[in-house]
């Protein structure tokens, strides 16, 4: 499976494959699969940094770039100047595909092109009298890279994360049967698409399934159930923070009616679930949005360094307060002497499998890159969250390593602390 192919079998599909909540404006995959063919003839071959505001244009340039044979790196266009400079430096860019509607970016010495929806277009070169950027040389991997993302981590420096187009497709086929996506079925992802989640469970699982997605730059919760009901959604990707919101009592122009009452965004039977990741789900916000809205929330369990989803709850059978089991892939959970835990005893979560990337880059002067194992001898990922494993297999996360509260020699972790706050 590669995507070149998978676009070759969507060509004759009929209706839209990609489309902007907020517009209505739409792109097919015949559209991306031509766009794949300007890619080719760029000669664009990487790191090439995609900036691009418009959900639409990302989506298919992202798409498209991984048909075509490019290594792309997806960042956010509204990121400070700073930060965008650093970016650039970090991942060794050398060119850059950007739109009018994002963040103005200092690009001295690489070729920048402009990337719409349908078009890639030369934009210029290094400025006259400037260095040209040479880019790094890539390392020698037995894989091909695809996909270069930093880590989500919220201390310390951001890893580098080298990803292939198919540790992409196998996460993204694990959502597609997970969800039993398939041709009439269509998501609605306001999530960034500078994130893997976007990328891989909102759009290349489309692309596997043969549906369709709905994208937005942003979320709104003033639009969301109107855009919802609009475009006909039968599931939704999101995350805790927005469900939080989308909980909340207040006037239903806002929020959404109350589920059972006529214009429910349960009452048609079309949303028939919403999928939460990116961050541990208080049991007190699904609750209270299972309970306004009567749409079930599927929780999962993912990270860059897997390509996204890890674990997921099964349709119909979620746990409470559980992220689910593991989906394609072997999962551990390691007392603190690094033997493997009793059912019900906390450990670190570790990962292992195909899916999981086996290296970090880190940048080697300037114009190389050196590769940090990023598993152990065995093949195992150290997660740095904090998990149990229950008798039937399912994985409860509890927190992540270093934030524990020792009081008095008893060991507390911050998140059974917030439950009982929420």
């Amino acid at each position: 499976m590669s995507v070149h192919a998978l676009l070759e079998n969507r060509i004759g599909a009929d209706g839209p494959a990609l489309i902007q909540g907020a517009t209505g404006a739409s792109v097919s995959w015949r559209d991306i699969s031509l766009l794949a063919g300007q890619w080719e003839d760029s000669g664009l071959h990487g790191p090439v940094g995609l900036v691009l505001a418009d959900p639409l244009a990302m989506a298919s340039h992202f798409v498209a770039a991984l048909a075509a044979g490019a290594l792309v790196v997806p960042l956010n266009p509204s990121a400070p100047r700073p930060e965008q400079e650093t970016r650039l430096d970090q991942f060794g860019l050398r060119a850059l595909v950007t739109d009018a509607g994002s963040m103005p970016m200092t690009a001295g010495g690489l070729e920048t092109w402009t990337g719409t929806v349908g078009t890639l277009r030369r934009a210029g070169g290094p400025p006259t009298g400037s260095r040209h950027r040479i880019g790094r040389s890539l390392p020698a991997e037995p894989a091909r890279t695809s996909v270069l993302m930093a880590s989500s981590g919220t201390t310390g420096t951001p890893k580098i994360i080298p990803l292939t187009e198919q540790q992409l497709l196998a996460t993204a086929s694990g959502v597609v049967d997970h969800l039993r996506l398939g041709p009439g079925e269509r998501g609605y992802s306001p999530l960034p698409l500078f994130h893997i989640n976007g990328l891989v469970v909102g759009v290349l699982s489309a692309l596997i399934g043969g549906s369709s997605i709905v994208l937005e730059r942003q979320f709104s919760r003033r639009s969301f159930w109107p855009t919802v009901e609009a475009h006909d959604v039968t599931w939704l990707n999101l995350v805790p923070a927005i469900l939080a919101i989308l909980a909340v009592d207040g006037p239903s122009d806002l929020h959404g009616p109350p589920a059972g009452s006529e214009h429910s965004p349960a009452s048609s039977g079309r949303v028939r679930l919403a999928r939460s990741a990116s961050a541990p789900l208080p049991a007190a916000v699904q609750e209270r949005f299972e309970a306004r809205t009567g749409i079930p929330v599927i929780e999962t369990y993912g990270m860059t360094e897997a390509a996204s989803q890890i674990t997921a709850n099964p349709i119909g059978e979620p746990r409470p307060g559980s992220v689910g089991q593991p989906v394609g892939i072997e999962l551990q959970v390691l007392a603190r002497d690094g033997s493997p835990a009793e059912p019900g005893e906390c450990g670190q979560v570790h990962l292992r499998g195909t899916r999981v990337t086996r290296v970090y880059w880190e940048p080697n002067g300037s114009s190389g890159w050196a590769c940090r194992p990023a598993v152990d001898s065995a093949g195992w990922l150290p997660t740095g969250d904090i998990g149990r494993i229950d008798g039937g297999g399912y994985l409860f996360l509890v927190g992540r390593e270093g934030d524990v509260i020792n009081r008095g020699g008893e060991k507390i972790q911050p998140r059974e602390v917030e439950e009982v706050l929420l």
